[in-house]
């Protein structure tokens, strides 16, 4: 029996836009747009392995956030499992770096705007519920940042 090979994809969140990346290369799938990722190595966590491969392919220091829920076939014996990532402060703009030659981020209503692979449209309607949810949270953590600073600025007022 062929042991499974996980994938991992991930759904980059950032001012409630998602990334998509287009794929240069194999062949067979350049032109496509997927979730970026990569295959977890022995040994390795999934979200270590996602961290790892965002850094590699989009030259980003990122952190994985949730596990999207589901698991898509992809061609023997690898499958997709997805998480839904962030850029931490301090990362750089992701860069097409490896396997993919142009970056779109997209937003709610431009998802579909573009010609996903077809493993991972599934994967993408799947991360919608997660958008949202990441949208909200980083919309309440900007506003509280902003009342934490507004608060300190009074403090400092004679």
């Amino acid at each position: 029996m062929d042991e499974t090979i996980v994938v991992v994809g991930g759904a980059l969140l950032c001012d409630g836009r998602l990334l998509a990346a287009r794929r240069s290369a194999p062949p067979e799938l350049a032109g496509r747009w997927e979730l970026p990722g990569g295959k977890v190595e022995a040994g390795e966590a999934p979200e270590a392995a996602l961290v790892r491969e965002l850094r590699e392919e989009l030259g980003v220091v990122t952190e994985a956030v949730e596990r999207v829920p589901g698991e898509w076939p992809l061609r023997a014996p690898y499958v997709l499992r997805v998480w839904t990532a962030r850029l931490l402060p301090g990362s750089g703009d992701p860069e097409p770096l490896e396997d993919h030659d142009e970056l779109r981020w997209l937003t709610p209503d431009e998802i579909w705007d573009v010609d996903w692979l077809d493993q991972d449209v599934p994967a993408v309607r799947a991360t919608l519920p997660h958008w949202a949810t990441a949208t909200a949270e980083a919309e309440t953590a900007t506003e509280t940042a902003i009342a934490s600073a507004d608060g300190h600025r009074a403090e400092r007022r004679p």
